[in-house]
Parts: structure tokens; sequence; C-alpha cells
């Protein structure tokens, strides 16, 4: 048939489910597009393709197993995966076969969810990046941790990815590759099983090219079939735009796209207003780098202790600024953190969504992993964020938004993301 890869999840799952299409015919058109693009973009660290032929045929001899049935997935190197090695982006893991998948995986297993392989993970999911290209100009970067996850789902070589986000590790690759990327709610989606660096900050989630796709796939893994999108809302939501206190570090092409997307959204018909956030919320980002190096540093004790020599300059220099966070330091940061969680009730008051910055702007040339600061804060408060792309910047590279909900409120925000999506003209990459 050819081209099968281009469909999104939601199409392609429909479509596998009135057996329109095989998930043989599905994988074997992403397959084939993985082999032609691979030595370009290295999104991959291992594709079993016989194994995924093998679990492609089973499913099409059976009725349907779940809602990501016939689906072809990625699995970033972060995850264990009882079948494939695991390296954690790191030289220190080379060919590490656990006996075990992480929960999340074998939860999308359970769902019919077909595993391609492991995507490129930058080392321990920080900032020491990997081979991956931006498949939307390779002389640029797609974006960290969840690098290579972001550039198969933006280069149509599978449907849907997993991500996960510490500090920017979801929204940054997905701003950079021009895809959406959900980070749920804290802890929706069960963590056990995936290397942790951070324990009050990371979060798994998922990279796709709808929001419905994106929606599709966390309803499967957490058995909230709630968060699946039954067709296009027509509920309005109001919408707070909220610059916040990283403002002055956004780029011309940040800037335009939020202002214009303010503009839009009024345009059509939404309420509009713009949202200043409390004072103490000027001093999360430097929170949530306080806590989180101090968190990276003890949950790799071992391999500081062990294995230094085979750590990245970038990595050993993370660790002794972790190990050099006082306690003190650390409680008034979880400290701050927790009042300004307390604070979000009030600032929702009268907004479905906040809608704020994804990234200072454009990817940058070369193979970095970008600035997370537009996304620090909202991964320490907690609360689910769709990013959505809806532009692109002076290089031609894709630019978006973040949509931001309250804690817990993941339907209500996806709902949200995917008319905001709509309204300003996003248009996913691939087909229905």
């Amino acid at each position: 048939m050819g081209g099968l890869n281009l469909l999104n999840a939601t199409a392609a799952a429909r479509k596998l489910a009135t057996r329109e299409i095989t998930a043989v015919s599905l994988l074997e058109d992403c397959l084939a597009h993985i082999a032609e693009r691979e030595s370009t973009l290295h999104a991959w660290t291992f594709v079993d393709t016989a194994a995924a032929m093998r679990r492609a045929r089973m499913l099409d001899s059976q009725a349907s197993a779940g809602l990501l049935h016939g689906l072809p997935i990625a699995v970033k190197d972060l995850f264990d995966t009882f079948d494939m090695p695991t390296c954690y982006g790191s030289p220190i893991y080379a060919n590490h076969r656990p006996a075990w998948d992480a929960a999340c995986v074998a939860l999308a297993r359970a769902a019919g969810a077909v595993i391609v392989g492991k995507t490129v993970t930058t080392e321990f999911a920080t900032f020491h990046p990997g081979p991956t290209r931006n498949p939307r100009n390779v002389q640029h970067t797609p974006g960290g941790s969840s690098s290579g996850s972001a550039a198969a789902i933006a280069d149509c070589q599978v449907p849907l990815a997993f991500g996960s986000q510490t500090a920017g590790s979801i929204v940054r690759p997905a701003a950079f590759c021009g895809v959406v990327g959900y980070k749920p709610s804290f802890g929706l989606i069960t963590r056990v099983g995936v290397k942790m660096i951070s324990d009050s900050l990371d979060t798994i989630g998922v990279l796709a090219r709808s929001v419905p796709d994106a929606a599709l796939f966390v309803a499967a893994l957490t058995d909230r079939r709630e968060l699946v999108s039954d067709g296009p809302t027509t509920d309005v939501p109001r919408i707070g735009m909220c610059r916040t206190y990283e403002w002055d570090r956004a780029q011309p092409e940040t800037v335009a796209v939020f202002e214009s997307a303010g503009a839009g959204l009024r345009a059509a018909g939404a309420s509009v207003r713009d949202v200043t956030l409390p004072s103490p919320f000027a001093g999360l980002a430097a929170a949530q780098t306080t806590i989180m190096v101090s968190e990276v540093a003890k949950s790799l004790a071992h391999e500081n202790l062990v294995h230094r020599k085979e750590l990245s300059a970038d990595m050993t220099k993370m660790i002794d600024v972790g190990l050099a966070v006082s306690p003190q330091q650390y409680d008034a940061a979880r400290s701050l953190t927790r009042a300004c969680r307390a604070m979000l009730p009030e600032i929702f008051n009268g907004f479905d969504v906040l809608v704020a910055p994804s990234t200072v702007g454009e990817a940058p040339a070369g193979i970095a992993t970008g600035d997370p600061l537009f996304n620090r804060m909202w991964t320490l408060l907690h609360v689910p964020v769709v990013h959505v792309p809806v532009a692109h910047g002076p290089h031609g590279l894709p630019v978006g938004v973040s949509v931001v909900g309250m804690v817990g409120a993941d339907r209500a925000t996806l709902r949200a993301a995917e008319w905001i999506h709509a309204q300003l003209g996003g248009s996913e990459q691939g087909h229905d």
C-alpha cells in the first residue's frame, strides 16, 4: 500500500480496528522509512525488526487487544525493556539487558502496541546530547532529552513515542521538532522501571503528531478512557495568556508567536485575558534547578562513585553542583514550591487553561539540548502541559505554545489544547 507511516495514531487505530489496514502493513511502512532515514537522523539506539513483525502478525490474527492495537511505538532509552538493551544514554550501561519492562511499556504492550525499538536519550536524560538530528533541519538540534522520540514522530517513523520530563525534556524537543508533546499531571503514568534521576520532578509523557493522538496513548496507559478525544470540541476555553517571569529571555520568534496566538484565540471567540503570576513564582525556575541538581546528584550516587570516569564533563559538573546544594537550600526550594502550588487554584480561577511560551526560541544550530527555561516552573508545579506547534521562526523551524492546566485536570487541558491547536492553524504532520 505504501505511505501508511504518514497516518496519525487516531486514524491508524481506526483503520486497524475495521481491518482496513493490517498491523503488518503499517509496521512495514514504518520500518522502511526508518531504514531510509536512520543514517541521517540517528533517532534510534535499537530497532528489533523481527520481533516487531512477529508481534504485528500475532495482533493481526486476533481480536483487538486494546486502544493501541497494532500501533507501532517508540520507547525512550531511559525506560527498561526486557527484550531490548537499555543504556540510559550512557556508556556505563552499554548492552545492559534488564529482565523486565518498565511498567508503562508493559501497559502499552497490554493495550496492543507494537514496540519498534528504543530511541536516543541524552546522558541520563540530562544535558549531554546524543547524536540525533532535527528532521526539520539536520543542522539543528532536536532538543533533549527525548531527542530520538521527537525526531521519530516528526519524521513520521512511528505515530507514538514515550518521553519523560524532569525540566523540559518532552515540551522542548516537541517544540523544536514541531510535534505535540504532552507532559501529564505528575504521577499520572507510573514511573516504575524508568531510570529515576529526580524523584520529585521526573514525569512520564508522550510525543505524537496531534493532541488526540497523545490523549489516546495516555488513556491507554492509565485506563482513563475519558481522555480519549470524542471529536472536535465546541467548548470554547477561557484562556489566560501567561508570559511568565522568564519573558525577558524570549527571542523575537517566541514573542511574535505568543502575541499572535493571543490575538488569534480572541478572534476565534475565546475569552482571553493576560495573567500575571504572583511574585513568588519569579523564584520557581531557580528552585527547580536547585531541586533537580540535588536529586540528580543523589540518584546517580552509584554511577558517580564507581564509574565517574565514564560520565561526561557535563554530567560530573551537574553532580558536583548538586552535591554542593545544602539541605537548607533544598528545603527552601521545596517550601517555595509548596507555597506556589497552593496559589494555583486562585490563579486558575476564571480560566480553563493558561497559554505560555514553550521555548526561548526555535531550535538552535548544532547538537545541543537547548534551554529548558520556560518549562522548569511547570514541571516543578506538577501541572499538565501540552505543547502545540503553530508557526515557524526566522530559520523556518517550528515554534509553538504550551497549554497549561490545573493539576489533575488532564482531560480539560487536552480538550483545550486540541481546540487551541485547531484555531491557530496548527496542522500535525501525518494524515487522517
